[in-house]
């Protein structure tokens, strides 16, 4: 079917099967440890060892409850509003005059972001574990409301860990997250931005984790966050696959998603790992140069290392130490990737490309101009390497983008960077060792 500048759901069709995660990982990964090959694992605290393994097996026993899913299911479709549409760009694609451009539409969720599936996952295995609070870290700030909301609806109590950088360019979401209720703390540590907010979190968790599920944001950590959190974001990946059949009657070409952590990016490439013919490309934030502490592209300029409780490819100095990172999307700001990313990578099933802040904030405004659509900065460097790939496609040939969020958020740090406004003191236009 010819879809032309409309939106197109699959109706009533099922969010998932509500009998386990909607698409499976590859075979034989992660292994029963939460390796992917060489990457993943558990390195933590022995305080946080016996934490771990109980939320392990919490996990495992839910992940065989079909009322576990059934109840997430009709909480995605009722709450969160799933599915989200797939939206055809048309005059995008026109514009590129190349491959057609599809959009996933997870900024028109609930809360604005995809992060709400993950969210309200985590928060049904809090309460089913009776833990009576959550804590979570944010970057961009969309996470963070996504806990604070879930943290509402389950009358839990919530605290949000975000670095005073991160606060200050995304300081609406903080708003929201206090309007929901939650308290966030702000950390000065460091160089102020997600890194640290999950440090922070993560010490909060040692001291509180009796009554406390630290809500972990993307698939990052110590095992079994990485598959926990990949599974709940596989929704993505799975209503596009049905919703990219029904629009155009094939798969498409290629799939492209941000990655900072990389959840959205695993959520909708779980939809199509098996699928051979469809490239799966992940977008890095290439910042504003080549140099260590100018970008944020762990999975194209890391070493293999050890950072938050698992082995990935990571940003690093000379002596091993994490590096700092810059990026003009507070999503996309963090030294490290998910585990199974690197694997991805390491195996050729993915490839990843990196994306400057200047392309990144053309696409943000081109999006905007054309469609009539604000993405996310992070959503933006998925568009900015789309349109680059469309242009060498063929007309019949289609490009799918996971738009993960909407650019509310980042209006003001668009403005700042086009002159429009005066740039807030604290808004980070630098980074790096000298600049943070």
């Amino acid at each position: 079917m010819q879809v032309r500048g409309r939106s197109v759901t699959t109706g009533r069709a099922p969010v998932g099967d509500a009998s386990g995660p909607a698409a499976p990982p590859l075979d034989g990964v992660p292994d029963g440890r939460g390796y992917f090959g060489g990457f993943g694992g558990r390195f933590v605290p022995e305080i946080l060892m016996a934490p771990l393994e109980q939320l392990q097996e919490a996990y495992e026993a839910a992940r065989h409850d079909p009322a576990f899913w059934q109840e997430l299911d009709g909480l995605l479709r009722h709450y969160a509003g799933r599915p989200t549409p797939l939206y055809f760009a048309e005059r995008l694609s026109r514009y590129v005059g190349g491959a057609r451009i599809f959009l996933k539409r997870e900024d028109l969720a609930h809360t604005g972001a995809h992060k709400i599936n993950n969210a309200l996952g985590q928060a049904l295995l809090a309460r089913r574990m009776g833990k009576r609070r959550l804590i979570a870290e944010t970057g961009a700030g969309q996470h963070g409301v996504a806990t604070a909301t879930v943290a509402a609806r389950f009358g839990m109590a919530c605290l949000v860990f975000m670095g005073a950088e991160d606060m200050a360019r995304q300081h609406l979401n903080v708003v929201r997250m206090r309007l929901l209720g939650a308290e966030v703390r702000e950390v000065r540590a460091g160089s102020g931005t997600l890194k640290d907010a999950t440090d922070e979190a993560m010490r909060e968790w040692v001291a509180s984790v009796a009554d406390t599920h630290y809500v972990l944001g993307s698939a990052v950590g110590p095992h079994p966050y990485p598959v926990m959190v990949a599974d709940f974001q596989s929704v993505i990946g799975a209503e596009s696959r049905r919703q990219v059949l029904d629009a155009t009657g094939r798969l498409p070409d290629l799939v492209v998603a941000c990655v900072g952590g990389g959840s959205n990016a695993i959520g909708i490439f779980r939809g199509f790992l098996r699928d051979d013919g469809v490239r799966l490309l992940g977008v890095e934030a290439g910042g504003r140069g080549e140099r260590l502490g100018e970008h944020a592209a762990s999975l194209n300029r890391g070493l293999i290392g050890v950072l938050h409780g698992s082995r990935s490819l990571l940003l690093q100095d000379e002596e091993g130490q994490i590096a700092p990172t810059h990026s003009v999307s507070a999503g996309l700001d963090y030294p490290g990737v998910g585990p199974e990313h690197s694997y991805l990578r390491e195996t050729g099933r993915a490839e990843y490309t990196t994306v400057r802040d200047d392309e990144a904030l053309e696409a943000f405004q081109l999006l905007g101009r054309l469609e009539g659509i604000l993405p996310a900065l992070e959503s933006a460097h998925a568009v900015a390497a789309a349109l680059v790939a469309a242009r060498r496609m063929r007309e019949d040939e289609i490009v799918l983008v996971s738009l993960s969020g909407r650019g509310d958020k980042d209006v003001e740090v668009v403005a700042g960077r086009l002159g429009w406004l005066p740039a807030p003191s604290s808004q980070r236009t630098g980074g790096g060792p000298d600049g943070r």
